[in-house]
């Protein structure tokens, strides 16, 4: 039974889309088969939710991030989401072998099977969440096309053809999500001649899942131009990310420059396989060796954070 709700609190099925980053089709096939959401329709007949409908929908999209599945939750009330929500943020991701996954990948993009691929990497994203997706999926795969381009096992071309694919699935991902306002509000970008963003998206997507406010600048961002960003957006931290050909003399330097040159209350971190790989350090600068620590050190921070204002008052 259609649901009686005023006219102008009603979202359409198009902006719920947008709002909540869940297709149009998956809202459908959830109504269908675990009887939420429930729809009221609009004037011209088509499907329409409440309000409260879609801040439901939205915390059923952070678990599944999470890596819940749908058939767990989507039939939960507001309030068991809230408590499984609550539960869930002090539980580890999912220790699921996801080989299956990125070999299948592996074969289609050795195969040229472009469209395959990106069907493939959706269909992951959706059963299993953004966050596990990026750690558990894309972090190998990354790691293996990488290296099979340095050795000659795929061509330049493959390699360029996949890295637009992940781009384009991570920038929608990220759009799906609405900007958090939670701190830490953290800059992200890479120094010049660092030309590789994909890690930066990475990040930006894991970050945003998290409810972390992120302004990027993208990649080859002059030091000058970073700690002006980072003053006009009143950063609380600006993060850079390191692949592993680039030479850890620039990265100390850089790393360098920003410190000294960024009001002391502007952390600095920096990430990538060239940190991950390298044992130099920079005095007041965080080296992160995981995207999974990126994601502990912003609870850190929050916690430091809240107890200084708590400590104040």
């Amino acid at each position: 039974m259609n649901k009686t709700i005023d006219a102008t609190a009603l979202v359409s099925i198009s902006a719920a889309e947008r709002e909540t980053g869940i297709s149009k089709d998956t809202l459908r096939i959830w109504e269908r088969r675990y009887g939420f959401p429930q729809p009221t329709r609009d004037g011209n007949g088509d499907r329409a939710y409440s309000r409260e409908d879609v801040d439901r929908l939205r915390v059923i999209r952070r678990l599944i991030d999470h890596g819940m599945r749908p058939g767990k939750i989507v039939g939960q009330s507001a309030t068991q989401l809230c408590k499984i929500s609550a539960k869930h943020n002090s539980m580890p991701l999912t220790g699921t072998d996801y080989k299956t996954d990125v070999d299948g990948a592996i074969a289609m993009i050795k195969h040229n099977q472009l469209i395959e691929l990106q069907r493939t990497l959706h269909q992951a994203l959706l059963r299993v969440g953004l966050l596990t997706f990026i750690t558990e999926i894309i972090s190998p795969l990354n790691a293996f096309v990488g290296e099979a381009w340095i050795s000659g096992e795929l061509a330049i071309f493959q390699e360029h053809s996949y890295t637009e694919i992940l781009q384009n699935m991570l920038r929608h991902a990220i759009v799906s999500y609405e900007k958090g306002a939670k701190p830490p509000k953290i800059l992200l970008a890479t120094l010049p001649k660092e030309q590789h963003c994909i890690g930066l998206l990475m990040v930006e997507a894991a970050l945003t899942v998290e409810g972390v406010f992120c302004v990027s600048l993208g990649s080859q961002t002059p030091v000058a131009e970073i700690i002006a960003a980072a003053s006009s957006h009143c950063v609380d931290i600006v993060a850079l990310s390191f692949t592993g050909n680039y030479p850890v003399k620039l990265i100390v330097e850089g790393l360098s420059n920003l410190r000294e040159d960024l009001p002391a209350n502007v952390e600095v971190w920096a990430g990538g396989k060239a940190i991950a790989q390298s044992r130099r350090t920079v005095e007041n600068v965080k080296m992160l060796s995981s995207l999974g620590q990126a994601i502990r050190e912003v609870a850190h921070w929050r916690q430091r954070h809240s107890n200084r204002q708590q400590t104040k008052s």
